[in-house]
């Protein structure tokens, strides 16, 4: 009954309009994909989680954003500069946007978008009254008084405290999307669930929990843009259902895989199974996701404080056996530090940890646990989504002689006891806010609290190297900074190094333009559907 209503709803939403020469709903090309968690609110101000992120990417634009390779490209902003003590940004606005018609503006037709627009939205996020969850993206980083401000219609103006590289990679976050200041006023929190933006895609309809849809906007500045007429996001909440769906063809488009159905998907090598593979296409490539178990390193009395245990550990995994096991493949063995694979920055010529046991069982020695003797139980927290990982490791590790007894616990009740320290061993990871090393990197700063820095890891070298990246414009330089740090980090073991995650997304024949990039943005402006 639940799809049967969805699709009435869909005819109803996307019925034919503009007069008698309208194509019918039949006839207009409707991309649907499903959101296995139901979005809250289509407000950018509260674009955290990824199901949201994607929904405000259709409906909003912002100053800048990242192509495929993950480069800063012109969005809204078609030029900018910064000013030679890299405190001032400037962008330069184009002048050819227009938010979306909206009934509350004069004859219904949607305003051009001014500097002074970004000054509002961007004021947004830093207002308290406000809440916004990406509050922290200008924490620290803006000057005082007037940090945006809008010399002209066209000119909108950036104010630093101090320079900051990675500022770019913010800006083309959806936090920093404009927004009409009038609309959002006039609906106050109902924002949320009235959202007008200048994107590709404009707000037609939403039944909360059950459908969202999105229709073309036709006012589009990029020209020819989109291809598509509409939009529809389902709300189904198990992914096997999401999956079947999906293999029938009421679902163009599917994101990820778990157990319920990887075997259907994926064969153990990580190929499309040959009876899906005549109608699915397979889209797989690098995403700025790090899995990996952390320790507590504030706690000087637990055995896990002693390094050659840490590095024993490590060396005791066979990570591409597990990821053949469990994932079908999908992902790459983390043998070179903390920094996935997709950042430009990346290089596979660091030497992390592969597996070797005899080397696992010498440094196990070396720790004062011959074959594990005297080694009280280590105690694995996590939770169920990642069970059978863990349950995997841990005969790994009995292997060795290394005893530990995994516990599982509900996922925000272990976030918060991991960041107040209450967790000596941990399954965790880091998803790119933006694609910069430096982002990895603030999870072992010291001067960072938990989040990003849950390990508590504290290391003065290490310090001086980050502090130095943060100013330092040649990326050549930079780079070999984050690879020093990369070096500590392996050394140290603060963390059992586990995979760099892998995108898999999966699309029917009849699409096309699906955008590859290692953030997992779903990008649709230029998708097509024959």
């Amino acid at each position: 009954m639940k799809f049967l209503f969805q699709s009435f709803i869909l005819v109803l939403v996307f019925s034919a309009c503009g007069g008698s020469n309208s194509t019918t709903t039949s006839d207009k090309k409707i991309f649907k994909y499903n959101q296995s968690k139901n979005i809250e609110s289509l407000d950018p101000a509260f674009a955290k989680a990824q199901n949201t992120i994607w929904a405000t990417h259709h409906l909003y634009n912002g100053l800048v954003e990242l192509n495929e390779q993950l480069e800063i490209k012109p969005a809204i902003a078609h030029s900018w500069e910064a000013s030679e003590d890299g405190k001032t940004l400037t962008f330069y606005l184009r002048n050819d946007v227009y938010f979306h018609d909206h009934q509350l503006f004069e004859g219904g037709k949607g305003t051009q978008v001014t500097a002074q627009d970004f000054v509002y939205s961007l004021s947004r996020i830093i207002d308290d009254k406000v809440a916004s969850p990406g509050s922290w993206i200008f924490k620290d980083r803006l000057v005082e008084e007037n940090p945006f401000t809008a010399p002209n219609d066209s000119t909108f103006v950036i104010q630093l405290k101090a320079p900051f590289l990675p500022i770019m990679g913010i800006l083309a976050m959806q936090y920093c999307s404009v927004v009409p200041q009038k609309i959002v006023e006039h609906f106050g929190e109902d924002f949320r669930k009235n959202p007008v933006g200048t994107g590709p895609f404009k707000y037609k309809n939403w039944v909360e929990g059950q459908a969202l849809f999105l229709e073309k906007n036709p006012n589009y500045f990029e020209k020819g843009l989109p291809k598509l007429d509409g939009v529809k996001i389902s709300f189904i909440g198990d992914r096997k259902t999401e999956f079947l769906e999906f293999k029938k063809g009421n679902l163009d488009f599917l994101s990820g895989i778990e157990s319920s159905f990887a075997d259907e998907l994926l064969t153990k090598e990580g190929t499309l199974q040959e009876e899906i593979a005549q109608d699915v296409n397979s889209i797989q490539m690098p995403f700025l996701n790090m899995e990996y178990l952390g320790f507590y390193m504030n706690n000087k009395e637990n055995s896990l404080s002693n390094k050659y245990l840490r590095q024993a550990m490590n060396y005791a995994i066979d990570k591409e056996l597990m990821l053949k096991q469990l994932r079908n493949s999908v992902g790459k063995a983390a043998h070179s530090g903390f920094t996935p694979k997709g950042l430009p920055s990346f290089d596979a010529n660091i030497k992390g940890y592969s597996h070797d046991v005899e080397k696992a069982k010498q440094l196990l020695a070396e720790a004062g646990y011959p074959k594990g003797e005297g080694l009280s139980e280590i105690v694995l927290k996590t939770n169920k989504d990642y069970s059978d990982l863990c349950k995997n490791l841990v005969e790994q590790w009995k292997d060795i002689g290394i005893n530990v007894k995994m516990e599982i616990e509900e996922s925000g009740t272990l976030r918060e006891m991991i960041k107040q320290g209450k967790v000596s061993f941990f399954r965790a990871s880091w998803f790119a806010d933006y694609p910069e090393a430096e982002n990895f990197m603030a999870c072992f700063y010291s001067k960072n609290p938990a989040p990003p820095n849950y390990t508590q890891f504290k290391n003065e070298q290490f310090d001086e190297l980050y502090e130095q990246s943060l100013l330092e414009a040649d990326d050549t330089k930079r780079y070999d900074l984050y690879h020093q740090m990369e070096t500590i980090l392996i050394e140290e073991a603060p963390v059992i190094f586990l995979f760099y995650d892998e995108t898999s997304m999966f699309s029917r024949k009849n699409i096309s333009g699906i955008s590859k990039n290692a953030i997992k943005l779903l990008d649709l402006k230029r998708v097509d559907k024959e």
